[in-house]
C-alpha cells in the first residue's frame, strides 16, 4: 500500500511539473528573439551566413541536414561558433507560409552578404546587417533600416 501511495504521489508530481514547464515554455512563443530585429508582420528570418531560417512564431531554426530541411529549437553543432548577436539577419517580408526554404535558391542569391549587397540593403526594409543588432535606429532600438 505504501508503494502505491508513493507511485501516485510521484505520478502527480511528474504531471504537475510537466504542466508547469509547458506554461513557462509557451510564454514567449511568437516573439522575435533578442538577437533578431524587432518585426511586426514577418514570420521568418533568413540567416545567410549559415544558410538557415528562423521561424519567429514557432521559435525554431530551419536548416539543411543531409539534404533534408530540419526544424529545431537550436542550431546544429556545426554552427556552435556562430554568434547570432553579430550575424547577418534578413527579415523576410516577401514570404508567408510554412516552408520558406522553397525559395532558398532565390534567398541565397538575393541576400548573399558582400559589400555591394550590404550597401544596397541599407535603404531597404528587408535586410538587416545587425552588427550586434543594436543601434540600427536612433535611441539604440533594434528595427528595420
Amino acid at each position: 500500500m505504501e508503494k502505491f501511495k508513493l507511485f501516485i504521489l510521484g505520478t502527480f508530481l511528474l504531471v504537475y511539473s510537466f504542466s508547469q514547464a509547458q506554461v513557462s515554455v509557451n510564454v514567449n512563443i511568437g516573439s522575435p528573439p533578442v538577437w533578431g530585429p524587432t518585426v511586426t508582420t514577418e514570420e521568418y528570418y533568413y540567416l545567410p551566413d549559415i544558410d538557415s531560417y528562423y521561424d519567429i512564431h514557432q521559435s525554431q531554426f530551419i536548416y539543411l541536414n543531409n539534404g533534408v530541411w530540419i526544424r529545431s529549437r537550436s542550431l546544429p553543432r556545426r554552427y556552435r561558433s556562430y554568434n547570432l548577436n553579430t550575424g547577418y539577419v534578413v527579415a523576410l517580408n516577401d514570404y508567408h507560409g510554412h516552408n520558406p526554404y522553397t525559395h532558398y535558391k532565390n534567398h541565397r542569391v538575393k541576400y548573399y552578404k558582400n559589400d555591394n549587397n550590404l550597401e544596397k540593403s541599407r535603404g531597404s526594409n528587408e535586410h538587416h546587417d545587425n552588427g550586434n543588432h543594436r543601434g540600427n535606429e536612433k535611441g539604440n532600438k533594434r528595427g528595420k533600416h
